[in-house]
Parts: C-alpha cells; sequence; structure tokens
C-alpha cells in the first residue's frame, strides 16, 4: 500500500509538472505533491508564488518554478525539456491552466471564443504533446485535467467556459482510450465553485458582491464553496500509484452539485 504523507498520498521519487501552478487550485496542487515526497514544476505565466517556501518543520524541496505560456508551443516545450532535464523525466502531468469567462452565446466575442479555446483546451494538447515522450518512458505515467462541473451542469452565463470544459472532459476519455496501451492512465476533476482568485474577481464586479457570494455558496447542496486543498487532494489521488487501476474518469469535487438535489430550508 502506498503511504501518505502530510495528508495526501505517498509521491515519493516520481516528477510532476503543474501548468497553472502560481495561484488557486494549481498552486494548493503544487505544495501537495510536493509534500507527498514528488519533485513538483509548476508551469506559469507568474510562477514565483509556487517556488516559495511553505512547509520549512518538514524541509521539504521547493518547487521548480518555470515560466510558460500554454498557448505559445516553442514556450511549452522549452519549460518541458528543461524540467525533465532537471528532474531526470516527468511521471505526471497536471494540465490546470485554464482561464475562466462569463457570458451568453450572444455577449462574448469571437476573440474570446478564440483566446478561451486556445488556453482551456488547446493549451491542454500542447502540454501533453510536449510531456508524451517522458510520460512513456515512466513506470508511474499520469495526466490529470482540470474540468469543471459545468462540463456537465448547465450554469447561466457560463456558456463558453462550459464548451471549453465539455471539450476537456471529451479529450480526457479520448486521451485515456489512446493511451491505454502505453501504460499512462488519463483521468480529470471536476471542481465545483472553487474559493479561487477568479472567483474573489467576480464577486468583486458584482453589483452586491455579498448577495452574489451568497447565492454561489447556496448554489452547492454543501453551503459552501469548495476549496483549493479540496480539489489539489482529488488531483493527487489521481496522479498517484494508489488510483493505478483508474483511468477515463472524472472525479466531481462539486459539493453535491451533479447529483444532489436538497429542499430549500426556511
Amino acid at each position: 500500500m502506498t503511504a501518505m504523507v502530510n495528508g495526501g498520498p505517498g509521491l515519493s521519487g516520481l516528477r510532476a509538472i503543474v501548468t497553472g501552478g502560481g495561484s488557486g487550485i494549481g498552486l494548493a496542487t503544487v505544495r501537495l505533491l510536493a509534500a507527498s515526497g514528488a519533485a513538483v514544476a509548476a508551469l506559469d505565466l507568474k510562477p514565483d508564488a509556487a517556488c516559495e517556501p511553505f512547509d520549512d518543520a518538514m524541509h521539504l524541496a521547493v518547487p521548480l518554478g518555470v515560466r510558460a505560456d500554454v498557448t505559445e508551443d516553442a514556450s511549452v516545450r522549452a519549460a518541458v525539456d528543461e524540467v525533465a532535464g532537471c528532474f531526470g523525466g516527468v511521471d505526471i502531468l497536471i494540465n490546470n491552466a485554464g482561464v475562466g469567462a462569463q457570458g451568453t452565446i450572444e455577449t462574448n466575442p469571437y476573440d474570446e471564443w478564440h483566446e478561451v479555446f486556445d488556453i482551456n483546451v488547446v493549451g491542454i494538447v500542447r502540454v501533453t504533446r510536449a510531456c508524451l515522450p517522458y510520460l512513456r518512458q515512466s513506470a508511474s505515467a499520469a495526466i490529470v485535467n482540470t474540468c469543471s462541473i459545468v462540463a456537465t451542469v448547465g450554469l447561466p452565463e457560463r456558456v463558453l467556459y462550459g464548451a471549453t470544459k465539455g471539450a476537456v472532459y471529451a479529450l480526457t476519455l479520448a486521451m485515456a482510450a489512446d493511451h491505454l496501451s502505453e501504460g499512462i492512465r488519463v483521468n480529470c476533476v471536476s471542481p465545483g465553485t472553487v474559493d479561487t482568485p477568479w472567483v474573489g474577481r467576480l464577486l468583486e464586479k458584482a453589483e452586491d458582491p455579498a448577495a452574489a457570494s451568497a447565492a454561489l455558496r447556496a448554489r452547492q447542496p454543501l453551503g459552501r464553496l469548495v476549496s483549493p486543498n479540496e480539489v489539489a487532494a482529488a488531483i493527487a489521488y489521481l496522479a498517484s500509484p494508489s488510483a493505478g487501476a483508474v483511468t477515463g474518469t472524472n472525479l466531481r469535487i462539486d459539493g453535491g452539485l451533479q447529483g444532489l438535489r436538497i429542499p430549500s430550508r426556511r
């Protein structure tokens, strides 16, 4: 049985890349993977936060921060090669980089449609292509894509974001089928509304931030936002050898939004 370290699955000796590792879910994932024994690199436009010591008591290795733009193939390949050269390979890829979008099918301009798809979907393609030669050499290869509950639940004014995450869900299943024979597991996590900087910025723009925050909390049957650490724990599990029989799976961390219908309490 794989050992548990600091609340996370044992990943000692494994080498991981986390895109979008400089904040939010990505940063929480970087820190949990490192606390679980992995050598971790955060790829981000602003990776500095991931390089700060976060648990001096355990004397953990500080994650590696590498600047990378997932919309540029040359940037991605240079970053992945740098990490692989430093770590001696890559075992785990967490495709987490992404951007949000608000609006209906009429209100998001076409340029935004292209931009968000380029980051949220084609960005996964670029990074995965760059990592595949290294993953094929690993005995513990795993890919985890950050999807979203909006891939399977219709929410107001999330049409563009939902379309990209629906694509990520389909992409995950197809990747899992394609790379099964190579020993590369591919899964995704679908968070509900997470307490991230992006959600914070949305609330700041609302006419009544307090009411908007209450509505987001109430939308999830659990009655609160999901924490980045809770999503990171799911990602770490799927990436770990403990999930060796798990591939082509979508793990929802959504406070019950997908499957529960709880009567309102008055």
